[in-house]
């Protein structure tokens, strides 16, 4: 099992048993996590699920490769140094994810 923090704009906190392979976007959508749309479902086809990834999850999971960061730059909220689609953000056992979302998704 991984652990994945979601912090939201207003400060609250939504802590998430993940599934390992999973993606940090599919586990909150399926938990009903706010913040998080997926509109395209997580093909990296839109940016709705933009997420700043606390220092400790960059660098665990690195930065976007470069189509993710192409789509970056199409997001509501300005892109930061910790930018990631949260799409792209695969879960391995074991290991816990925090990230923070944005004001808004669109």
């Amino acid at each position: 099992m991984s652990k994945v923090n979601y912090t939201a704009d207003d400060g609250t906190v939504t802590r998430i048993d993940g599934r390992p392979g999973d993606s940090v976007m599919e586990t909150a959508v399926r938990n009903g996590v706010p913040g998080i749309v997926g509109e395209c479902g997580g093909s990296l086809s839109c940016a709705t699920c933009h997420v700043f990834a606390a220092p400790e999850t960059f660098a665990l999971v690195g930065g976007p490769d470069d189509l993710e960061d192409e789509m970056l730059d199409g997001t509501a909220v300005e892109r930061a140094e910790n930018s990631r689609l949260s799409c792209q953000i695969r879960l391995e056992d074991g290991c816990e994810y925090h990230v923070t979302t944005p004001s808004t998704q669109i």
